[in-house]
């Protein structure tokens, strides 16, 4: 790839003598730019092209370019590519548009264009790219005229109008670029080939990405969690709303995928999300000019109540958490600031604080032992200068070694104080939440960098017993693998359930329940009815024969009459929860894009409801099975609350890890849900089981290594 970025000579093969014309545009960027290789404008018809040689083909160039620009018309873009990889050129960009978006006609040409690439060992950008821009070297392959600054950001997308937003941004900001890079259809190179190039250019601290779907899940988290040791990722996914999910299809072709798969990707490979294109701008600042905090203790000088209020609302809502300044601090603060003012954090240091007061404030407060960040809250006020405030703060911090942020509330009168702190490596925001948030976002990303050796177990179990059970399934014809079918499944992976039988009959049942103990439940036992619920299938809590009968004889002719065309094998007696047991429900569900996306949740209404779950992708490790628990709102609940028992969370974590083991060893396997999990002090039971598998002929399984 290093040919299609720093290429010593280009040709531009479709290039235009006519101005305004994308050809023409092309060729005149580069130029514009300063570009100090060789390009070579190619035209049937020859003649000059911005006053350079134009040649009627790609072959009559000697000796062959580095790689090659294609512009002409979709139709004419496989026979390009052909001729230009019979000249031994390895780098092309295709900037022509007509392809996969467009319908089936332009996805059969671009399976085309990928033949040919794969077949001559092609580094391909595009079709329907933008181009690239390399500030670094001064080199720009798009028909964007304006060049942005060199700098330590790399930005992808698959969107080129995303690219010339970001792009008008860094100008208007002074951000500093390294990469502009248009993905557009991504026929060959992706985003998880461009991440491994950016991942090792010398020119790129901080690597910005907007993504509409990504072609290989599985792929893109092994090369993003690679990157991101040694990098940030920050990335901004659309397509998150099945109506933005059809525009992204419109768009590029793409197919979205589980916003619920991307977000669990992001976050078990450390990449940063953005959740909007602002938000994107606000956190490339932060990682492009600070190191993140050794700790979460943040502190607040401002010169205004409100403001500074504010930023403390902000950090309640991080991760973050309102440092406690040290005494000796507190003292030197006591006896340099009027008697009115707050000593405590957020320092306020009132409304007729100076620049001199301001360095002194921020000096003490940053190189407290106790701070680990500091927001710098800069309000207007009629005798403060922002420039000389500015100043001030630089000098006072400059040598601290912990990341600062500063606010500048208001625009007006402050461009040189912006200036003054940019250029110093302090990021300057308009309002508190965003640089709260940014600051956030650099925590967690340290936490992630020095935690994220994954180690993922492989649990005991019998695969062919495993096996067994779904064939059986498959060969009898049934997608749905339900309780009573499943017990052998859940033995061969270890997992405990309640004690249970099947009964025929009602007298059948009455001698489990003798042999189980009382209390039991019943629950309906068919291969046809997978949700029990729409049977009423299930009965808690019998204490007697004569109770069992009824609710046998009940839940069979009920389930006959509701579903007569149903095999009803009987009723599946089972064994009564402990009675400080709390349901919970793991499950997991196959994502196109990423593999198995794992589940957890608390039972009922946690679930049904008020949606509160966590996911992971397959394969767990123990952390991100501990993760998952603590993550849900009604984690609380799991640990006990007024008197209520604590849970064995060390069982919960192993039924994770076995489902995500299922996961990985049965790819036919789409779904599973163990609903409810039984889970007590001291075990979780698994007690009813859902699966379906996909049909279409019974594979020769094995243990895939994770």
């Amino acid at each position: 790839m290093d040919k299609l970025f720093n290429p010593s000579s280009i040709a531009v093969v479709g290039a235009s003598a006519k101005a305004g014309k994308i050809g023409n545009t092309i060729v005149r960027t580069m130029i514009d730019a300063g570009f100090k290789g060789e390009i070579y404008p190619v035209n049937l018809n020859g003649g000059t092209v911005c006053d350079l040689q134009a040649y009627k083909s790609v072959s009559s160039i000697e000796p062959a370019p580095e790689m090659a620009v294609i512009v002409v018309p979709a139709a004419g873009v496989v026979s390009c590519l052909a001729e230009i990889a019979e000249c031994g050129i390895k780098a092309v960009v295709v900037i022509s548009a007509g392809f996969k978006e467009t319908g089936h006609e332009g996805w059969l040409m671009e399976q085309e264009i990928v033949r040919i690439a794969q077949e001559y060992e092609i580094s391909l950008l595009g079709p329907n790219s933008l181009g690239f821009i390399n500030a670094g070297s001064g080199l720009n392959v798009s028909f964007a005229s304006n060049m942005p600054p060199a700098g330590n950001i790399a930005f992808f997308s698959q969107s080129g109008a995303l690219c010339a937003t970001v792009m008008d941004w860094a100008l208007s900001s002074g951000r500093g670029f390294s990469k502009f890079i248009s993905l557009g259809n991504k026929s060959v190179l992706d985003e998880a080939a461009v991440l491994e190039y950016l991942g090792s250019d010398p020119d790129t601290r901080v690597i910005l990405g907007y993504i509409e779907n990504v072609e290989s899940g599985r792929r893109f988290m092994e090369q993003a969690r690679k990157v991101a040791m040694k990098k940030p990722i920050i990335m901004l996914k659309s397509g998150i709303t099945p109506a933005g999910a059809r525009a992204a299809s419109a768009h590029t072709g793409a197919v979205s995928g589980s916003d619920r798969a991307y977000d669990a990707a992001f976050r078990q490979s450390g990449v940063v999300r953005g959740g909007r294109l602002e938000e994107l701008f606000s956190l490339a600042k932060a990682f492009s000019m600070q190191t993140a905090p050794k700790g979460s203790n943040l502190a607040i000088v401002t010169n205004a109540g409100g403001p500074g209020i504010l930023a403390a609302d902000a950090c309640g809502e991080s991760c973050l958490r309102m440092a406690r300044l040290s005494f000796d601090t507190i003292g030197e603060l006591q006896r340099i600031l009027p008697g009115y003012a707050s000593l405590y954090n957020p320092v306020d240091i009132l409304r007729d604080a100076d620049a001199e007061r301001y360095g002194i404030v921020s000096s003490l407060v940053v190189n407290d032992p106790m701070v680990h960040a500091v927001l710098i809250v800069i309000s207007p006020a009629g005798c403060l200068d922002p420039a000389e405030t500015a100043r001030a703060v630089v000098k006072a911090v400059s040598e601290a070694g912990k990341p600062v942020f500063c606010c500048l509330m208001g625009r007006g009168g402050t461009a040189e104080a912006r200036s003054v702190l940019v250029n110093a490596g302090i990021p300057v925001y308009d309002f508190p939440k965003p640089a709260v948030r940014a600051m956030e976002s650099l925590h967690r990303y340290s936490l992630w960098k020095s935690g994220s050796v994954r180690v993922c177990e492989e649990p005991e179990r019998d695969i062919e017993s495993a096996a067994e059970v779904i064939s059986k399934a498959v060969r009898t014809g049934h997608s749905e693998i339900v309780e009573f079918q499943a017990r052998e499944l859940l033995k061969a992976y270890g997992l405990s359930t309640p004690e249970s039988g099947l009964a025929r009959c009602g007298d059948d049942a009455v001698a489990i329940a003798s042999e189980i103990g009382y209390p039991v439940v019943l629950k309906i036992a068919s291969p046809d009815i997978p949700h029990k619920s729409d049977v009423a299938g299930v009965v808690v809590n019998l204490n007697t024969p004569d109770e069992i009968r009824k609710a046998f004889w009940d839940i069979t002719a009920r389930a006959q009459r509701l579903m007569p065309d149903a095999y009803i094998a009987g009723c599946l007696v089972q064994q009564m929860a402990p009675f400080d047991s709390r349901e919970v429900v793991i499950s997991f569900k196959r994502d196109e894009q990423f593999g198995p996306l794992v589940m957890f949740g608390l039972g009922g209404v946690y679930v049904d409801i008020l949606k509160d779950v966590s996911f992971r992708l397959a394969p767990l490790t123990r952390e991100d099975a501990s993760a998952m628990i603590r993550e849900i709102k009604s984690y609380m609940l799991l640990k006990g609350v007024r008197g209520g028992s604590p849970v064995n969370f060390d069982a919960i974590i192993d039924v994770l890890l076995k489902i995500s083991s299922l996961a990985m060893d049965f790819p036919d396997v789409c779904e599973a849900e163990f609903n409810p999990v039984l889970v007590c002090r001291d075990s979780a039971l698994v007690a009813d089981i859902r699966i379906t598998v996909r049909m279409g002929g019974y594979p020769e399984y094995k243990v895939e290594s994770v």
